[in-house]
């Protein structure tokens, strides 16, 4: 399926549902699954990893299919491996290429017993789940914060508590300061000084939760608004007081003319003056999931940029980084990577590049398509290729955009 997108308006208005927090819908499962809480989640994300997590949690299987959710994968690995039983956990094919080792080393160094039952260092796996002892692990932070967020989710079951040392960069840090502030607010307690992190063996109390709407789905309203001359939307159950590293965007935006202002129902985003920056510079390495946005969001408004902190990017849905160069180049953008993990633009537009009404292909990965759909408002005509690859995370995007006047057709 390939959608065509376009858009000619200037400003919008409304109000838009924001699906909730998929980081949050996920931590807060699994959370509760270990608190053994008769409360269900309130305002759980309808995306798909959260379906396919919240599906496995409550099944009476042994071997589960994850598709391509990278979050579940990791914490069902952890959760299993303690979990009296046999277990066997597998994904699609680049789920099959994704690196796990790091997470199932750590685990099998406390009692765990995970095996590879393809390639080594990547699922699917063999999980025969067991009594885990505490211990220090060294763990490299510089690779994913989703198995350090794993093995913390299941530290207060550990006998003995865990110690983390995190070696090199810790990327992502927002999100592992997510996790533990999720934890507390069911009554665990935690220690993080410098690079250790340290959660005593303790019980979870289950209670009533609700999740807050999702920042890295906002990302691509703001993008939006600073696409347009003017205009004003309402980002319903947003809340600038965040738990989400995401939110930091916020400030980002300003200097696009985009202004955030908390309400009782949501944030209001509205723009009032048409400004940018001349060139933008980001270091993304707490907010890794959106540098799509502001690639092409640089891109469509001719905005230079140099971009740091990518290094998770290569090892998500697909490599970001590869991605993102093949399809802004359509637009007659070449995007270097001068340093591992790095993205610059001068700002140049290449003609012979340059494609009329090109297809963007996703790769599998819902940010692509959400990313690259909002450029139709610089005028760019494009399609989309396997376009509902957004119910990932944002399975309403689509009818959302209609909403304030853009154009899908298949």
């Amino acid at each position: 399926m390939i959608y065509q997108v376009s858009a000619g308006v200037k400003t919008i208005s409304g109000s838009i549902n924001l699906p909730a927090s998929k980081s949050i819908s996920n931590r807060a499962l699994i959370i509760n699954a270990l608190s053994y809480s008769p409360y269900p989640i309130r305002n759980l994300s309808d995306s798909d990893d959260t379906k396919v997590l919240e599906a496995a949690l409550f099944s009476n299987n042994t071997k589960f299919d994850i598709g391509h959710a990278g979050t579940a994968m990791r914490f069902l690995t952890a959760f299993l491996a303690k979990i009296a039983g046999e277990w066997e956990i597998t994904g699609s094919e680049r789920m099959q290429q994704r690196p796990i080792a790091i997470l199932v080393d750590a685990l099998n160094k406390l009692g765990a017993r995970i095996e590879y039952l393809k390639n080594d260092g990547c699922p699917p796996l063999k999980i025969f789940g067991s009594h885990l002892k505490g211990q220090t692990i060294e763990l490299d932070g510089s690779v994913s914060s989703q198995y350090i967020s794993a093995l913390l989710l299941i530290a207060p079951t550990v006998e003995n508590g865990l110690t983390l040392k995190l070696q090199g960069n810790i990327t992502s840090k927002s999100y592992i300061k997510l996790t533990l502030e999720l934890m507390a607010k069911f009554g665990i307690q935690y220690q993080w000084n410098g690079n250790e992190i340290f959660v005593a063996e303790q019980n979870y109390f289950a209670r009533d939760f609700t999740c807050e709407a999702d920042w890295s789905g906002a990302s691509y309203w703001y993008q939006i608004l600073a696409l347009l001359d003017s205009g004003e939307v309402l980002l319903e159950n947003l809340q600038l007081d965040s738990l989400q590293g995401d939110v930091n965007i916020a400030a980002w935006f300003e200097q696009f003319g985009v202004k955030s202002l908390q309400k009782s129902g949501g944030v209001l985003l509205s723009k009032t003056e048409n400004i940018q920056p001349e060139k933008l510079d980001i270091d993304f390495l707490e907010n890794p999931d959106v540098a799509q946005t502001m690639a092409c969001l640089c891109v469509a408004k001719g905005i230079p940029f140099h971009f740091t902190g990518l290094k998770t990017l290569k090892i998500k849905e697909t490599d970001r980084i590869a991605a993102l160069q093949n399809e802004l180049a359509k637009f007659g953008a070449v995007i270097n990577e001068p340093e591992f993990g790095e993205l610059s633009w001068d700002g140049g537009i290449s003609q012979e590049l340059k494609t009329d009404n090109p297809v963007i292909n996703t790769y599998h990965d819902h940010r692509m398509a959400l990313a690259f759909a909002p450029m139709a408002l610089a005028g760019l005509a494009l399609k989309i290729d396997d376009p509902m690859v957004v119910t990932k995370s944002y399975p309403g995007f689509y009818d959302d955009l209609k909403q304030v006047g853009f154009s899908i057709s298949e």
